[in-house]
């Protein structure tokens, strides 16, 4: 007998806010499928305001998040969703009023927003359908890179070996000054060659939407990787284009237009302290985490 459940979740990252809604198939002595069924991002900036604008979430973009929660709360409704989580990452986390943001969505919306930190948001992205790919004697670097911040896991056969949240999310670093990210760069760099030194054949795994869209703009296969140089030359291509030459002529959202150079130096970075040629994009993120932790009871 088969049966089908729907689960909600909501990602309130630093650069944009996602609704995702998937089906849970299943069905008797099978595991159980999860399909995305819909998925809609709105292209809030929390970042700008928490990393630049003195720490403080605007009135401006309070409404803004009042009004998605709203939207998405009848597009719950519609799809028929039965449960449903709200996570907020690094931009609520520093935000001086993300904890008064947080009880006011609540009164307007009755939407529950969990500020998570940086570990327990790599915990839950880890939890994702990443078996497949890191299971036999390999070792792989997950790099999930956001607006505010990047979670880097070390998996080396199959288990994971150490996990850690940086402030070098793509918003942070375009609001930030050169010599700030210059020591960011410099103390994940450290990380990455202590934790992978003397492990052979390190590959990345890339998660976060400017990796997915640099791997739709690759053409390849999907389950394919995308080779070091390969993403060497993207980068050396997209930062001679301008701003808006990335959106007239890539078809680039203008919010993607400017995060995607700084996200593509994190991933190519971490290739190159790691030793690894080549990165794999399995198209997850903290979203997906959230459904299949809501499944087994996790959150």
């Amino acid at each position: 007998m088969l049966e089908i459940k729907k689960y909600g979740a909501i990602d309130i990252g630093s650069n944009a806010i996602r609704l995702l809604i998937s089906n849970v198939i299943i069905s008797k002595n099978n595991d159980p499928k999860f399909k995305k069924s819909a998925l809609v991002r709105v292209p809030i900036r929390l970042g700008a305001d928490a990393f630049v604008n003195e720490g403080i979430i605007t009135d401006k973009n309070i409404t803004r998040m009042i009004n998605a929660m709203k939207a998405f709360k009848l597009l719950m409704d519609v799809h028929g969703v039965e449960r449903y989580k709200t996570c907020a990452t690094s931009a609520m986390r520093e935000a001086k009023n993300g904890k008064e943001v947080t009880e006011k969505i609540f009164n307007e919306t009755d939407i529950k927003i969990d500020i998570i930190g940086g570990k327990e948001e790599a915990a839950i992205i880890s939890s994702t359908d990443l078996n497949d790919l890191i299971s036999g004697n390999n070792s792989y670097l997950y790099v999930d890179v956001g607006g505010g911040s990047t979670e880097f896991t070390l998996f080396s056969q199959g288990k994971i070996v150490t996990s850690k949240s940086f402030k070098m999310g793509t918003v942070r670093l375009l609001g930030n000054k050169k010599s700030v990210n210059k020591e960011i760069f410099a103390n994940v760099e450290k990380w990455i060659k202590k934790n992978t030194k003397g492990i052979k054949k390190v590959s990345l795994i890339g998660s976060g939407g400017n990796i997915n869209r640099l791997f739709k703009m690759s053409g390849r296969t999907e389950g394919k990787p995308i080779s070091y140089i390969y993403l060497n030359a993207q980068y050396q291509f997209l930062k001679q284009m301008t701003y808006e030459e990335r959106i007239s002529e890539l078809s680039l959202n203008p919010d993607r237009a400017d995060v995607i150079i700084p996200a593509t130096k994190i991933y190519l970075s971490a290739m190159k302290w790691s030793g690894a040629r080549k990165i794999y994009v399995p198209k997850i993120g903290l979203s997906d985490g959230i459904i299949k932790s809501l499944y087994y009871n996790k959150l």
